[in-house]
């Protein structure tokens, strides 16, 4: 996870400090959705800046890594001022998660750059090269298992089992600085990844409904999310994957206030928001 740099001619070894960047927070609807009126889209109709895109992260250090691509990646990117990627990660493929492929596509062809390193699941790549075939000398793809670990830019990443669809992985990610785990899309953990996220210093999970859990075997709800958050006991907390809908509509405010007994470090992540991992 270091790196040795020249300084006054001689190698030290050399930190570098992660900023996470989210790029969307919202679920596969986005807030507000266009075909509703609820309570939770009226309120960031008038606040656009309670707006949600679809769930991605924006991991920068030396280099950007790029944390799926959702249909609204363009507009995303401009608005963090980001100009390049120099790696990708696709937890999965639904729509939600790679609609936005097509961006990464024109960046790689038009600037002319080498084929971005790119790490997925086995079955999401079978997935890219029946969707997305035209891209394989776009991105350099590199296969992963559960429990295997790779390094970017000087952060190692470990692919963790979730409870979603086939192919479907959460991150850990471990640097000098310490430990996070950001987890867009699950359901229930598995033990064996409740126990490889004990003692994060930063723990980011989805929580796709509020009140009753829909899709309980491929989903959190914010109050089974926050369980696990009280177990694992990170230093800060951040909701994400927010559909602010169902099962009934919650706005952000109303969220923000509920949480607020759990104390300043749980939060409710909005889209642009910067933190140090």
């Amino acid at each position: 996870m270091s790196a040795y740099e020249k300084t006054d001619g001689t190698a030290v070894l050399a930190a570098v400090e992660h900023t996470l960047t989210f790029l969307g927070t919202g679920a596969g609807g986005g807030v507000p959705s266009f075909f509703c009126n609820c309570a939770a889209c009226l309120e960031a109709a008038r606040e656009p800046q309670l707006e949600r895109t679809r769930c991605s992260v924006l991991i920068t250090g030396r280099k950007n890594v790029l944390i799926d691509a959702p249909p609204d990646l363009r507009r995303q990117l401009l608005a963090a001022g980001t100009r390049r990627i120099d790696g990708f990660i696709l937890t999965h493929a639904h729509y939600d998660h790679s609609g936005g492929l097509g961006d990464i596509e024109f960046h790689a062809r038009i600037d002319g750059i080498a084929p971005i390193p790119s790490y997925m699941s086995r079955e999401s790549a079978v997935w890219l090269q029946g969707a997305f075939g035209f891209m394989a000398d776009c991105l350099a793809v590199h296969v992963i298992e559960t429990g295997e670990e790779f390094v970017l830019d000087d952060m190692t990443y470990t692919a963790l089992e979730v409870t979603h669809s086939p192919g479907t992985f959460g991150l850990l990610t471990k640097t000098n600085h310490g430990r996070a785990a950001y987890i867009p899309d699950t359901g229930p953990l598995p033990w064996a990844t409740l126990e490889a996220i004990r003692g994060v210093e930063t723990l980011i999970l989805g929580a796709s409904f509020w009140g009753r859990n829909r899709l309980p075997e491929d989903h959190l709800s914010v109050e089974e999310a926050l369980s696990i958050a009280r177990d694992i006991r990170p230093k800060d907390f951040y909701l994400t994957h927010l559909s602010m809908h169902y099962d009934s509509p919650v706005t952000n405010h109303e969220l923000e206030s509920y949480l607020a007994p759990f104390g300043g470090s749980f939060r409710v992540a909005r889209d642009g928001l910067s933190i140090s991992i």
